[in-house]
């Protein structure tokens, strides 16, 4: 529904129906720390590897994240 875009924690809470705690303190750091999620000042966003590990293109405003973090298939 966001275009791969990044979406608020707010939101995610509401689409998962949990509360935003939650999401903070549980199910975001452990995304983050298999690199499927990204915290940005505009909201959370999907990483690289969560479009691979799904079998997605990421969209195309995600390419700028590859640049800066390099191509996903380096070690």
């Amino acid at each position: 529904n966001y275009g791969g875009g990044p979406v608020g924690v707010e939101t995610l809470a509401a689409a998962l129906s949990e509360q935003r705690d939650t999401i903070e303190d549980v199910i975001e750091p452990y995304l983050i720390q298999q690199g499927f999620l990204m915290r940005t000042p505009r909201g959370r966003a999907l990483a690289p590897r969560a479009y691979e590990h799904l079998g997605l293109k990421p969209p195309k405003g995600s390419v700028q994240l590859e640049l800066i973090e390099g191509p996903s298939d380096e070690p």
